[in-house]
């Protein structure tokens, strides 16, 4: 039995770069791949935005906080978290599709609502492709529950939740 994964904030100018640059393309090449069998793209090399964040992901996600989930000295998972208004947007979690279903993704979520709920956010929020129909329900089995849309792209659901009564503090400046 693989012991639990560490999520801890990841070091990019250090020994995780490569680790995220690879979680970073698998998620990017999985996502495009199932946005071109759904008609929402063209199939091909990754548009130049995506493509950015797998080259050089501290400098294309420095307006963020990048997480990683460790487990046996291998990154196996990664969250990408951005404060927006009171609430803390959850972007890229992905977890390596050999480590799936092995409580990877659960640590990370439970990472994130107590980094969140430290730092004083009132909920947390996401956006995820209305076909990941497990995606989805992991996240409502979660609290999560559908939110008027911020998105513009067709066929996201947003969904939100707030963070635990009790253990955000007032100070909402982290």
């Amino acid at each position: 039995m693989a012991t639990p994964p560490l999520v801890r904030p990841a070091v990019l100018d250090g020994p995780d770069a490569l680790g995220v640059s690879a979680l970073l393309a698998d998620y990017h090449s999985q996502t495009e791949s199932e946005k071109s069998a759904h008609g929402l793209a063209e199939a091909g090399d990754l548009p130049q935005r995506y493509s950015a964040e797998v080259r050089d992901p501290a400098a294309a996600l420095a307006h963020g906080e990048i997480l990683v989930a460790e487990q046996e000295g291998e990154l196996v998972g990664m969250v990408v978290l951005h404060r927006t208004g009171d609430d803390v947007e959850i972007k890229r979690l992905w977890v390596a599709a050999a480590h799936r279903r092995s409580g990877v993704g659960g640590a990370l979520m439970a990472d994130v609502v107590t980094r969140s709920a430290a730092k004083g956010a009132a909920g947390l929020r996401l956006s995820v492709w209305d076909w990941r129909v497990a995606a989805v329900e992991l996240y409502r089995t979660q609290g999560f529950v559908d939110a008027p849309s911020w998105e513009s792209r067709e066929r996201l659901v947003c969904l939100r939740r707030p963070c635990p009564a009790g253990s955000a503090r007032d100070d909402r400046s982290a």
